[in-house]
């Protein structure tokens, strides 16, 4: 979920949340939401990554829209089906094939999984189940842009390129009831726990 493009120079403003999962990142600007960060393994690591990505971010109070926003993700994560759809996202720096694959997986209801195929599809694109996968893979608004829904073939879990990664992406899955299976491809494994 991490964007390779060239850092944004507008002001941002950003605050870190606590959920069922950790600690979250929303940030915006005059336009809408820029981004939002799953938890990572330390907060100072989330925001430098953000400053990075964001040259001119400063921690600011959210204002009355993004609170909505942080409201209704803290209650997704706490079980409760919420619909983020009305979020406003700035997608400017997103392609318009970008922007149809994240409405199609934002009208993907908590507790249900469309797979990659199926997003293709409804896009009028059968082809596409990998152009797909890639742009959910570079999507900045998770859980608004419930990338964690769209499943691989064989409801599979399929990758997640958030920190955690798939561990991640079932948790996440499990807390909005939603049902998963199929045999584990290779990128649904997780690493072997290490030794203490």
């Amino acid at each position: 979920m991490w964007r390779t493009m060239i850092a944004d120079s507008e002001p941002h403003g950003f605050t870190l949340f606590a959920t069922a999962i950790g600690q979250c990142a929303l940030v915006w600007n005059e336009h809408g939401i820029a981004a939002v960060r799953l938890p990572e393994q330390t907060e100072g690591r989330m925001v430098s990554r953000l400053h990075r990505q964001f040259p001119l971010l400063e921690a600011a109070a959210p204002p009355p829209a993004m609170q909505q926003a942080i409201d209704a993700m803290v209650a997704l994560f706490e079980g409760e089906a919420r619909d983020l759809r009305f979020c406003v996202l700035d997608l400017r720096h997103e392609t318009p094939f970008h922007q149809r694959v994240y409405a199609a997986a934002q009208d993907i209801p908590p507790g249900k999984t469309k797979t990659y195929g199926e997003i293709a599809a409804l896009l009028g694109e059968p082809g596409a189940s990998r152009a797909v996968g890639q742009a959910l893979g570079h999507n900045p608004f998770p859980v608004i842009v419930p990338c964690h829904r769209v499943l691989a073939s064989g409801a599979r879990s399929g990758g997640f390129s958030a920190p955690g990664g798939v561990s991640t992406k079932l948790r996440i899955l499990l807390i909005e009831g939603a049902e998963i299976g199929g045999a584990p491809g290779l990128f649904d494994r997780e690493p072997p726990p290490s030794a203490p």
